[in-house]
């Protein structure tokens, strides 16, 4: 029997409602018992009617007993808890009839908190609990009359069965995570962390806590900003030896300010933060953005301080923006919102960034205000030790007033829920990330370890974000994406009136795989008309798909006429236009078009300041265009699994705590429950035996030393293949067992002969359960050769996971070679990648060498390591990291 408070620790989470606010959730235990008398005293009678069946006014003492005190196996409860207040109680009962693997659940959630969608967190995380303590299968009990609970059921994507009886339903379903529950508890994800989101930048009202009256302090320059960017709605300095600052009545504390506050700015101490967040809290505050260092990015003290700051934000209800932050900004005229510490915003337009370092944001939104880029919405995280790169990414998916966003990362929170949200975001809205150096991030402020870059372009690729090198090509792509079309095809007609220009234009077309002929050159003699009839025709041409102006004024020559005739030209075009129009970085003013507030829109002509950066951001829209082209595919479910009986595999073992490698012939047995048969060997440990097993598997066989430095490298003459008969069953034994020191070797019959290939999966501490493939040898290691992919796999991207290495064109027949069975290799991957995912227990996995051919592809030999299942919260009920 577990102690009381023996519960597991990832039980524990914050979670967001629906309305964006976050409420910590753990399971119940006997010290809850006053919190939770003062719970059953707050509801009303309308809502311990309908959860308890009768009027239930007060709780007696065994029952409060009874419902706190739990064995957190057989009788699990949670508690939502908001400050030190609980608001909800959700539990489960394991029942006693039947095989025991079914169990009543019910909760119930403060009128004042209704509405919020808790019940279906609740709900989540009980199931969560409950798969993992053996049950399988929820029974309900609820009023007839009680709508909102039936409501709850049938929308949390369960298959749910009723039964009616003198007024009561009783509804019983299955947990486990079907595709419909994974896609009902995605959808609520997505919206409220979206919510959580606009909380923060579409405030009614904004409080700046520590508004100073010296203009040298941050929180004078914030309530400055604010005031100068003209937010349309009321702003409260909070001072407390000063009753105004900068001309605006000021408040001693949040608490004291009369009317509602959205958000609240803090630019306090460190070490003042605390009574910051109980005055919030109070105030019912949503969101805080902490603009103060002396956090995490000071040491170690500061580390614990902003882990402590991150919890008791959320222990409060908010969302947390920082600390060390530059501050959010929504250009919105609805809101006109500059809550950071950069006096100026670029004008309003159709791209979100965010960021984390503050010092990078403000030259960001300079850079972005000389390039004519207009911003939708701007964040700058700081230390990031709340909201994340994910949430505004879920933020900016459902923002009709974003078309672009732009990040800057310097570390992955959650790397494989940004793969997941990046997919579904970049299919409808371009994402073009800077991903820094290691070397970039502090260490205090290093959320994980190194991560390797070639596994960081896997990641981008998979999801269809683009990846830049540099801040300069960042602004290059978004001004493409932000105001032209994107290309249909690689053919690009490039027009100017200067050849050297345009031979430079064609050269690095080519170079980054576009298609493109010799330029149109109109010559430097060339008026307005000419000009423009010269674009007008590549445009119109059906073999164009992009065109590329090089432009050159001639001299003692106005440019305004060119500049109309070539906007002219390509006015209302469905083809991007890119230029060198006067070697100017973004919008020039005489090529743009212009909005209702004068900002450039839709249909202004970018300008870049050499052929070759133009060509660049062409390439990456290209190729972006191509991967949003193709359909989305799902993973595949492969035929021949059988995943329980893995599972009990891997259960039965498991060595408690620690890391196991399996036996040859357990990792033989396991990946066959999946379909992928290893080819058939024996262990010998003497020359008679090795002949046996070769009699038995019949001639001819491969002898291999057992020894993990003898594995997979034939330049140690670790094996012996094409063994034909007895004679050479004997020498090839004693030869190996001499050199490798070891008697036990397997004696393996001979496969197909075929390419080497290799497919791993590694558990990656920032990544999760990663899959490689690439083909087997000491060039292919010693180059890198290899490609990566984030579990699970789609039917498309075990495709192009096999495509990608840089030695694929071998297996398709490299010189007249015959090809090889490649479908075999997607439908191994495709198998590998679904037992990895299936069973988080599996650690490390390699199929090394696969041995592929024109018939099929041959497992030889399979290594496994299992261990503890790791935390996998992108996978469990929703929870903020």
């Amino acid at each position: 029997m577990r102690a009381e408070t023996d519960f597991p620790k990832h039980w524990v989470a914050d979670v967001l409602a629906s309305d964006g606010g976050v409420v910590h959730l753990r399971p119940i235990v006997p010290s809850d018992a006053d919190a939770l008398i003062a719970f059953h005293g707050r509801l009303s009678e309308r809502t311990r009617y309908l959860r308890y069946f009768g009027p239930y006014p007060t709780m007696p003492q065994r029952d409060v007993l009874n419902f706190t005190t739990v064995d957190h196996h057989a009788r699990v409860a949670f508690v939502a808890v908001l400050g030190d207040d609980i608001i909800a109680v959700g539990r489960y009962e394991r029942l006693p009839e039947g095989d025991g693997n079914s169990a009543e659940v019910a909760f119930v959630v403060a009128d004042n908190h209704q509405g919020r969608g808790l019940g279906p967190i609740l709900l989540e995380h009980l199931a969560g609990a409950a798969a993992e303590n053996g049950v399988s299968m929820f029974v309900a009990e609820v009023l007839a009359e009680n709508r909102n609970m039936v409501t709850v059921f049938r929308e949390a994507g369960y298959q749910v069965s009723r039964s009616f009886e003198g007024g009561v339903l009783r509804l019983e379903f299955a947990i486990d995570p079907s595709e419909a529950l994974l896609s009902v508890r995605n959808s609520r994800e997505r919206a409220a962390e979206a919510r959580s989101v606009r909380n923060v930048l579409s405030p009614t009202s904004v409080a700046v806590i520590g508004a100073s009256t010296d203009s040298s302090k941050v929180g004078n320059a914030v309530l400055a900003n604010l005031l100068a960017g003209g937010f349309t709605g009321p702003v409260y300095p909070v001072n407390a030896d000063h009753r105004s600052v900068r001309g605006v009545r000021a408040y001693r504390t949040v608490r004291d300010i009369p009317d509602p506050v959205d958000l609240a700015i803090a630019a306090v101490p460190a070490d003042a933060i605390d009574e910051v967040l109980d005055d919030c809290l109070d105030k019912g505050v949503k969101a805080l953005v902490v603009v103060s260092g002396g956090f995490g990015e000071s040491g170690p003290a500061g580390q614990e301080n902003e882990r402590r700051l991150a919890h008791a934000a959320r222990a409060h209800g908010m969302r947390l923006v920082g600390p060390n932050a530059l501050g959010v900004a929504n250009t919105d005229q609805e809101f006109a919102l500059n809550a950071t510490l950069a006096p100026h915003l670029p004008m309003p337009g159709r791209v979100g960034f965010f960021c984390q370092s503050g010092a990078l944001g403000i030259a960001i939104l300079d850079q972005a205000t000389k390039r004519s880029l207009g911003f939708s919405t701007f964040v700058s995280a700081g230390n990031r030790a709340d909201v994340s790169g994910n949430d505004l990414l879920q933020y900016w998916d459902s923002d009709p007033a974003t078309d672009v966003v732009l990040l800057y990362l310097e570390s992955f929170g959650n790397p494989r829920k940004f793969t997941r949200i990046a997919r579904r975001v970049a299919r409808s809205k371009p994402i073009v990330a800077v991903k820094s150096g290691r070397g970039a991030v502090p260490p205090a402020l290093a959320t994980g370890p190194d991560i390797d870059d070639s596994i960081v372009k896997a990641l981008f690729e998979q999801a269809g974000v683009i990846q830049v090198d540099t801040i300069a090509q960042l602004f290059d792509c978004a001004i493409l994406f932000g105001y032209q079309p994107l290309p249909a095809g690689p053919r690009v007609a490039v027009v100017g009136n200067s050849t050297a220009l345009g031979v430079l234009a064609v050269d690095a077309a080519r170079a980054e795989g576009l298609h493109a002929g010799a330029p149109i050159d109109v010559g430097p003699q060339a008026g307005p008309e000419e000009f423009a009839a010269a674009v007008s025709g590549a445009m119109d041409a059906g073999d164009v798909d992009a065109v590329i102006v090089v432009f050159v004024p001639p001299v003692a020559v106005t440019v305004e006429p060119f500049a109309e005739a070539l906007g002219d030209a390509v006015s209302g075009a469905d083809k991007p236009v890119l230029t060198t129009f006067l070697a100017t970085e973004g919008i020039p003013d005489v090529l743009a078009v212009r909005g209702d507030q004068g900002q450039p829109i839709r249909g202004s002509v970018p300008s870049y300041p050499s052929p070759e950066r133009a060509v660049t951001a062409l390439a990456k829209a290209w190729r972006y265009s191509a991967w949003r082209g193709r359909p989305s595919s799902q993973p595949i479910r492969p035929n021949g699994v059988d995943s329980e009986r893995a599972t009990a595999l891997v259960r039965s073992w498991s060595s408690g705590g620690s890391d196991r490698w399996l036996s040859d012939f357990e990792a033989a047995e396991l990946l066959s429950c999946y379909g992928i048969d290893v080819v058939e060997f024996r262990s010998v440990t003497d020359e008679d035996e090795a002949v046996a097993a070769a009699d038995e598997l019949d001639y001819p066989v491969a002898l291999k030393a057992t020894g993990e430095q003898w594995r997979h490298r034939p330049d140690l003459g670790g094996v012996r293949l094409d063994l034909a008969g007895p004679d050479a069953v004997r020498a090839a034994y004693r030869t190996l067992a001499a050199d490798s020191g070891e008697p036990l070797l397997h004696v393996q019959k001979m496969a197909a002969k075929g390419i080497g290939c290799v497919v791993r999966v590694q558990d990656d501490p920032s990544f999760g359960s990663l899959i490689s493939f690439g083909l087997a040898g000491v060039l292919s290691d010693l180059l890198g050769d290899r490609a990566y992919r984030v579990l699970p796999l789609t039917e498309d991207e075990a495709v192009q996971l096999i495509d990608a290495p840089k030695a694929a064109p071998l297996l398709s027949g490299y010189r007249n070679a015959v090809p090889v069975n490649k479908s075999a290799l997607v439908d191994l991957v495709q198998r590998v990648s679904a037992m990895a995912d299936d069973i988080p227990a599996i650690r490390e996995l390699a199929c090394e060498p696969v041995l592929a051919s024109a018939h099929g592809a041959q497992t030889t030999d399979a290594r496994v390591r299992i261990g503890p299942e790791p935390s996998r919260n992108d996978l469990g009920p929703r929870r903020l990291r």
